[in-house]
């Protein structure tokens, strides 16, 4: 009996995490919750935040709402790998329910989606509330005078059914939540670029149609404690956007800190270290995550990251005031972001940047960071440092680093020719939106084309694909295009985009996403008795190719030894091999 009472004990402490000290929290924000028995409250305020609901009980509010709200409307973007619809909710003072409509008004449109990680479902239950107030009770009406929201509450709805009290170890509330991944286990803000899943093409589909002025992710946050309870950002104006970068820092960020300050919240950027008091980093985020995505398609984009310790009731309010406020900020200077945005997307970054390194001359800013006090002990358990989070406030003067250096880039072509069997290629170009033109006949064009060599794959999987990295080398060729080929044209508002897409050497390209790796392996092949008597003549009537050999046998060890490597070589050099063999399909003119 006693062994059973001790195992039932480690088991209940087992199933509880060990969060450091709360810090007390009582906001302005707390006004906006209703009461229990108000008809209109939601069912994550009717449970004071201790619980967030599920996808039917999410859509019945809305349905509810919806029917009671002339300013509102509710669309199918389309249907999960598990048949489950993916909401959007259109609010506009006229009850807008196609683009072309919403357009006529004139007002900017805020596009904000919850739930891409379902576990991370702040933004579901403060977007309910935000559009409950917005239209039936009225406290909020005055913002669809100047802005409308797109809302979409679940993004990752089959992982948001994925129900448990188990899936976030470091997050305060709600006692049950989703998942992070989608049915198939990917990660939705990972798929971006390659679009794998249903719900990614959908919500692609759904940002082209609609066009909106600002993209907002929410999201909940890992790591280390802190004071701030709503952290944001975007790609500075070292990355695609200079333009809006430079709107949001000037523009936006000071309005929406300056609501959050005032309704009692702690805004912040994007902290993304095991020891903020030390300093912050930032940088440009890569186009396969949301934020860099609108980067590079000059959409402003905003990533929100909550502070996953701070309480359910104090993250959804923050995350309210937050949109309220957003959508005030884009209201009151509607043409000025909109200036940014046609700056930038008139802009024909030449070249184009790939990737991004700390500069290590450069001289960081020195910022006020709003920290947690820790104590750093050795762990007998692990072996590391252990950190202890003491729930002490503490303001310390640190660094902010910034990766705005370039690392990579590549030349801005005039266009990119894509032959016609490259069908799903293609494709994802009308996905993104990208423009280009379809030969009716065949042609033959001058372009350039890179040659790959060595190909490394990545040692595993990463978001259900290999990805693949090679050596090129450009070469000079006079191709001949069937009818059926696209010509990609790099001098249109989504080029950049298109150069990302199709520039091997992009870290987020098809290429290195595996879309092109048939063309890797080399298909025919020679025997040993064919080419040795073949090898020996080659090298007797060509005494360039026989030096050439000699040399490559003196300084490759490896080489040296391995006589089908040998044979190959010089299989190589003979009219046989494929003249094709690991030549990239798409050229640059």
């Amino acid at each position: 009996m006693l062994t059973a009472l001790l195992l039932s004990a480690t088991l209940t402490s087992a199933q509880t995490p060990v969060l450091p000290p709360l810090i007390p929290w009582n906001g302005a924000s707390r006004a906006l919750m209703l009461p229990a028995t108000d008809r209109w409250v939601t069912p994550s305020e009717a449970t004071q935040f201790r619980t967030t609901p599920r996808y039917d009980e999410t859509v019945a509010y809305l349905r509810r709402l919806v029917a009671a709200a002339p300013q509102l409307k509710m669309l199918s973007l389309g249907k999960s790998a598990e048949g489950r619809d993916l909401w959007l909710v259109v609010a506009s003072k006229e009850g807008a329910s196609t683009r072309d409509a919403l357009r006529r008004n004139g007002r900017p449109t805020l596009f904000a989606q919850g739930g891409i990680h379902a576990g991370e479902i702040d933004g579901k239950d403060a977007g309910l509330m935000l559009l409950r107030d917005m239209t039936v009770r009225g406290t909020k009406r005055e913002l669809l005078d100047r802005a409308n929201l797109l809302f979409v509450p679940i993004f990752n709805v089959d992982g948001h059914e994925r129900f448990t009290r188990y899936s976030r170890i470091n997050q305060r509330g709600p006692e049950e939540s989703g998942w992070r991944t989608n049915a198939r286990n990917y990660n939705l803000n990972r798929d971006y670029v390659k679009a794998d899943t249903e719900e990614m093409r959908a919500m692609l589909h759904a940002l082209v149609t609609w066009q909106p002025d600002l993209y907002i992710d929410l999201h909940v946050t890992d790591g280390a404690d802190y004071q701030y309870d709503v952290t944001y950002g975007w790609n500075p104006k070292e990355g695609h956007s200079p333009a809006i970068a430079s709107w949001l820092d000037a523009k936006f960020r000071p309005n929406v800190d300056r609501g959050l300050q005032q309704m009692g919240h702690v805004p912040g950027p994007l902290v993304f270290t095991d020891d903020p008091l030390a300093g912050l980093a930032g940088g440009i985020t890569d186009p396969r995550l949301s934020n860099g995505y609108g980067d590079a398609r000059q959409l402003p984009s905003i990533l929100v990251e909550n502070h996953s310790l701070k309480p359910y009731d104090q993250r959804v309010l923050g995350t309210y005031v937050f949109l309220e406020h957003a959508l005030r900020a884009i209201g009151a200077d509607p043409q000025g972001l909109r200036n940014a945005i046609a700056s930038d997307r008139a802009r024909r970054e030449d070249p184009v940047a790939m990737a991004w390194k700390e500069d290590p001359n450069a001289t960081s800013p020195i910022i006020d960071v709003l920290g947690i006090a820790s104590r750093k002990t050795l762990s007998p358990i692990s072996g590391g440092v252990r950190t202890e989070w003491l729930g002490k406030p503490v303001t310390n003067r640190a660094p902010y680093r910034q990766q705005t250096a370039i690392v990579t880039s590549a030349p801005r072509p005039k266009a990119y020719w894509i032959p016609a069997a490259w069908r799903e290629v293609v494709a994802m170009l009308d996905l993104h939106g990208i423009q280009y033109e379809r030969l009716a006949a065949p042609r033959d064009v001058d372009v350039t084309m890179d040659r790959f060599d060595e190909p490394k794959y990545a040692a595993q999987q990463f978001e259900g694909r290999v990805r693949v990295t090679a050596n090129a080398t450009p070469e000079k060729r006079r191709e001949h295009y069937l009818a059926g080929s696209v010509r990609v044209p790099t001098d249109q508002p989504l080029g950049t985009l298109a150069v990302l897409l199709l520039e091997p050497s992009s870290p987020d390209s098809l290429f290195q996403w595996g879309f092109f790796n048939s063309i890797l392996a080399p298909t025919e092949y020679v025997e040993s008795y064919i080419m040795e008597p073949m090898a020996e003549r080659m090298l007797a009537e060509d005494p360039k190719l026989a030096d050439e050999f000699r040399a490559k046998i003196e300084s490759d060890e490896k080489f040296r030894g391995d006589a089908r490597a040998r044979l190959q070589w010089l299989y190589e050099r003979t009219p046989w091999y494929d003249e094709r063999a690991r030549l990239y399909p798409v050229g640059r003119e």
